[in-house]
């Protein structure tokens, strides 16, 4: 059973900044991960065994507290904010960084904008078939990509739960050195094909209700009945024993 109370987090910027160099599997949870992973034993496992976990979400830092969770953290740290940070941290000494997932379009727009926005890293990608599920040489072709690129940061971004429990289940097959984030959306955010929320939306804690209000067809059940779920499940928690 999946429990919030329970797992480590990330509880600010300045942590998560000092986690140590080499390979580490880096995710994020926000109200919708939280109610995936009660139903999803797979996705569950991969959150509460990778290296870090960071509140993408102040649905997270408010449920921490309401919980009296072992983690308590003081800041929302979004995907986008590890990706830029990873970025910057990169682009400063130089190095190649490997995009594995979404369409060759928009690997092709973030190759393009990162020649400008980080001109010090050297990029790779790989656009995995669109399917439910990966075949065997499927995994073999991604990871075999992978490998040989050696990258110095990787980003996975397949939507969750996806992304977490793919990067989880061949961690030992990726013999990477590196950070490795599964970002989801942020990808289409870089590439410029989603928009984000205006900062003044996300420093009220409103991205969500832009994303809702832009994509209501694909986003009003996560964030409606999500939402609610989400207090449902939390209050459960709470009184369980």
């Amino acid at each position: 059973m999946f429990k919030l109370k329970e797992v480590k987090i990330i509880e600010s910027e300045k942590e998560l900044r000092a986690l140590p160099e080499g390979k580490l599997l880096i995710n994020t949870i926000n109200a919708h991960s939280y109610n995936t992973a009660l139903k999803d034993p797979a996705f569950a496992e991969a959150l509460k065994n990778g290296d870090a976990l960071i509140p993408d979400g102040a649905s997270i830092l408010m449920a921490c507290r309401s919980l009296k969770a072992k983690s308590q953290p003081i800041e929302r740290i979004a995907g986008w904010d590890l990706f830029t940070m990873e970025m910057e941290r990169l682009n400063q000494k130089g190095g190649k960084c490997f995009f594995m997932g979404s369409s060759e379009k928009v690997l092709n727009l973030i190759r393009e904008k990162a020649k400008t926005v980080y001109p010090h890293i050297q990029i790779e990608t790989y656009s995995p078939p669109y399917k439910p599920v990966f075949s065997e040489e499927d995994n073999r072709r991604i990871i075999e990509a992978i490998n040989q690129a050696n990258p110095d940061l990787l980003w996975i971004g397949m939507t969750a739960p996806k992304q977490e429990k793919w990067a989880y289940s061949h961690w030992n097959e990726l013999h990477i050195h590196c950070h490795c984030g599964t970002i989801g959306a942020v990808f289409d955010f870089f590439a410029g094909t989603i928009k984000r929320a205006p900062k003044s939306w996300q420093n009220h804690c409103l991205e969500w209700l832009y994303r809702l209000i832009k994509e209501p067809r694909r986003m009003w059940k996560r964030y409606i009945i999500g939402n609610t779920l989400f207090i449902s499940n939390v209050i459960k928690e709470g009184l369980s024993a």
